[in-house]
């Protein structure tokens, strides 16, 4: 696949706003952007495959928590998939050609190929706030369950608002961190993984080129082109930092703190350009 079929595809989701989306292949359409000329049809055939054995399980499925077992037992038993222990920070994690290849991911990376398989299978299904360590919520009609996909580790009902991940988060946090978040949320923090380990490798480069992805699955989002235009600007692409606080500034309002930044900034950048 080109790059550019790639972009259009990512450009048309964050057009149409946060979801529900194909979310396995939009991460397969980022994944394709580190790929140039890598055909992706082996890989669609893989998810296909996956919505197809999920859809047959179904017919057999009752209550939201033997669901999260099926497609859990389908997921690591039939497929292979488990959470990557032995190198957790290693970039193809988060890149969904890689994580099929490997069987191996994040949390984020893992719960979005959960999220495709329960999708499939007719139920609710979403990613959730968690912090740290990504969360999907499976719903039927008067039941749900909680996944935490990198370990295969169904929540019990009991331990819904106090999950074991969450239990050194404050009180007051909890419930927010169960709030579920849209599809254009997931795929952000799952390029987020990618752009904090590029930071943190001092790969300035790289956290720009994921920066600007993000604003192309997100593009209504002020705090997003705001960090476009602090990672532009520190590495002096002034121009491209100048035109990303703009763009902050439209769609932020008066008196927001990413608007205040974004406007100060945006006058000592213009000083050094003139």
């Amino acid at each position: 696949m080109r790059s550019d079929d790639a972009v259009n595809f990512l450009r048309q989701l964050g057009q149409a706003g946060d979801g529900p989306h194909d979310i396995a292949r939009a991460a397969l359409m980022l994944a394709a952007l580190d790929h140039a000329n890598h055909s992706l049809d082996s890989y669609i055939a893989h998810l296909d495959e996956i919505a197809a054995e999920a859809a047959r399980e179904a017919k057999a499925l009752g209550p939201a928590e033997e669901a999260v077992q099926k497609l859990t037992a389908l997921l690591r038993g039939r497929f292979g998939y488990d959470g990557d222990r032995l190198s957790y920070d290693d970039p193809r994690n988060a890149d969904l050609i890689e994580v099929i290849e490997r069987r191996r991911g994040l949390p984020v990376a893992l719960g979005i190929i959960f999220l495709h398989a329960a999708r499939a299978a007719g139920y609710t299904a979403t990613g959730l706030s968690a912090p740290v360590h990504f969360l999907v919520r499976i719903s039927t009609v008067a039941r749900e369950a909680i996944l935490d996909p990198f370990n295969g580790n169904v929540i019990a009902r009991d331990k819904l608002f106090v999950p074991p991940v969450l239990q050194t988060t404050p009180a007051a946090k909890v419930k927010d961190a169960l709030e579920p978040v849209c599809d254009t949320d997931v795929l952000i923090r799952l390029l987020n993984n990618v752009k904090l380990r590029a930071s943190e490798a001092r790969d300035h480069g790289r956290a720009i080129i994921i920066a600007e992805r993000m604003v192309i699955v997100a593009p209504r989002r002020a705090e997003l082109w705001l960090e476009l235009a602090r990672l532009n600007d520190a590495q002096g692409g002034l121009r491209s930092a100048r035109e990303a606080y703009e763009t902050c500034l439209s769609l932020a309002s008066p008196g927001q703190a990413w608007h205040n930044e974004a406007a100060l900034a945006l006058a000592s950048l213009k000083r050094r350009l003139n």
